[in-house]
């Protein structure tokens, strides 16, 4: 199984892509050519469909128009005519009558009887036994009108099935043709009985699948002809046969069939082909099972080849990501190949050109780290300068001459706190609270170097004390502030120190009642003349501040002449 961060990986999502694409494609391919193929199967089998049913219709027609032919030879003999005419009969010419009825029945296979029934009740026929209802006025006999009335229609008669059987062996279709004298009037009736299997020896043939059927129906929706005997008698089955004809959609989808019809032109009769879509479902079952096996050998192809291509085309970018890697462990020399594809190219180009500048940006750190250090080192040595090193030394030894013993042990303490807490074990950073009593223990000194001439204040919001910062930044300020504001006064000197919080920065405030000076002097770097301090002063404090934090950050200088300065350090809250 893949897990969630093999799925995420570039080939991966390459080759699940197109996988996807290639499935999506067959898919549609495969539903285009399935359609396309089932319509062209669908269009075929119809057209066959209506072509066998219309032969077979075109067959029967041919029959029956064989044998109107045949009723109009014997309805026309003149001397059957002049027989019937007659009262009185000649036994030979009926015997020759008779003869012809023979020739006739011997000329077709399918022709059952030939009857001749005049209007007077005689019969002339090949058959002995006839079951017909007869008379002396055969105009009073239903059937005989019905036959007269049909003309040379094909009808299927009650004349000869006077009780209605179900073995199809003894029914008859009738073509009946009125028999008339040279004036037109009726002098009989001509029947000729044809077996009804007859119509099925045209249909055998007549392929409509394996649940296909035909039937036949008249113009008054009676059943002429089905293989099936009982939709002779059953009224729904006869319904359904309706149905079938009333609808007039070729193509019934649900059933799965195709129904065509052939109107008989030498009779009332409907031939109806329903042809069972076997084939077409057979087709459609066998195009699934090819498109199936088709699509699962096409994405067994496809997956082999997308992970030769997902690996040519992801190769560039695992070089790139173990370039990356092995900047992570501290390489600085590493570079990869320019190959693959555009982007891939582009994307390594452009990683060796920020390679080569981080490389140099890493080496400018390096240098301001060397300067940043050597601004710090500038910053004690500043610290232990001789000149404030003797004159608190000077201080210390007046007051043990005078025996002030107590005076010599605080400023004593006070200087080696003030050079502890300079050195504060080598850290680059300290504390809020440290640089706050670095510069407390430097006023203290000086205090009693200056005695009533100078005085001081150290205000801190307690949420600061532990913050770190760069240490010694407060202490080249306020010795900025007593040597160049405070000691050119005759008035008392105060030096006030602020640390407090604003937004997301941090405020140190610097401010003495001072000479202070004029700010025309300081030029385009935020320098003035006056801050130059034993090495040290406010442009170097500057300097460390923007190393550490950035331009954003730093001091800002307010002097007014004769009121004094205000210097603001400002550094973030992290």
């Amino acid at each position: 199984m893949f897990s969630s961060k093999m799925l995420k990986t570039l080939r991966v999502q390459i080759a699940l892509h197109y996988l996807a694409a290639s499935a999506l494609t067959l898919l549609l391919m495969g539903f285009i050519l399935y359609y396309s193929i089932s319509s062209v199967v669908l269009n075929e089998a119809v057209t066959t469909t209506e072509t066998a049913v219309d032969k077979s219709g075109m067959y029967i027609d041919l029959y029956i128009d064989r044998l109107r032919a045949v009723s109009s030879l014997l309805a026309e003999n003149p001397q059957l005519v002049s027989y019937l005419s007659n009262t009185k009969r000649d036994p030979l010419v009926k015997k020759d009558i008779n003869t012809t009825i023979d020739t006739t029945i011997s000329s077709d296979s399918f022709i059952k009887s030939v009857i001749i029934v005049s209007k007077d009740g005689q019969i002339l026929s090949n058959e002995s036994n006839l079951n017909m209802s007869m008379s002396n006025d055969m105009m009073k006999e239903q059937w005989y009108t019905s036959a007269v009335h049909s003309g040379s229609m094909p009808v299927l008669t009650s004349a000869r099935m006077q009780q209605f059987s179900m073995d199809k062996d003894s029914w008859v279709i009738s073509i009946s043709r009125e028999i008339k004298n040279t004036q037109g009037e009726n002098i009989g009736v001509l029947l000729i009985d044809i077996e009804y299997k007859v119509i099925e020896d045209y249909l055998a043939n007549l392929d409509l699948g394996k649940t296909g059927f035909s039937f036949i129906i008249n113009d008054n929706s009676e059943v002429v002809y089905h293989m099936d005997p009982a939709y002779f008698k059953d009224n729904t089955k006869q319904n359904t046969l309706r149905d079938i004809v009333a609808n007039k959609d070729n193509y019934d989808s649900k059933q799965n069939t195709l129904t065509h019809t052939y109107h008989l032109k030498n009779a009332d009769w409907l031939l109806v082909g329903v042809y069972s879509q076997d084939g077409l479902l057979a087709i459609k079952k066998q195009l699934l099972d090819i498109f199936l096996l088709v699509g699962i050998v096409l994405q067994i192809i496809a997956a082999s080849s997308v992970g030769l291509f997902a690996g040519r085309i992801t190769a560039p970018f695992q070089k790139l990501e173990k370039a990356m890697a092995e900047i992570e462990t501290g390489l600085s020399e590493v570079v990869i190949d320019e190959k693959g594809c555009y982007e891939a190219q582009s994307l390594a180009k452009h990683f060796n050109i920020m390679i080569h500048k981080i490389d140099k940006l890493m080496q400018e750190i390096t240098e301001k780290e060397k300067h940043l250090r050597s601004s710090e080192m500038s910053a004690l040595h500043s610290q232990i300068n001789p000149h404030f090193l003797y004159n608190t030394l000077d201080t210390i030894v007046w007051m043990a001459e005078f025996n002030n013993s107590e005076k010599v042990i605080e400023i004593t303490k006070a200087l080696a706190q003030f050079f502890r807490l300079s050195l504060s074990g080598g850290q680059e950073l300290t504390t809020v609270e440290n640089e706050l009593n670095h510069v407390r223990q430097y006023l203290f000194i000086q205090k009693e170097r200056y005695g009533d001439q100078l005085a001081y204040e150290i205000i801190c919001d307690a949420t600061l004390s532990q913050i770190q910062l760069p240490k010694i930044l407060l202490q080249p300020i306020v010795e900025n502030a007593l040597y160049h504001g405070i000691r050119a006064v005759t008035r008392q000197g105060l030096i006030e120190i602020h640390a407090k919080e604003k937004g997301n920065d941090i405020l140190f405030i610097v401010k003495d009642n001072g000479q202070g000076f004029d700010m025309t002097q300081m030029d385009h770097n935020g320098s003035t003349k006056m801050t130059k301090l034993g090495g040290v002063g406010i442009k170097n404090v500057d300097q460390r501040i923007k190393l550490y934090y950035g331009d954003t950050y730093g001091i800002a200088i307010d002097s007014i002449i004769g009121s004094g300065t205000t210097v603001t350090i400002k550094i973030p809250w992290d």
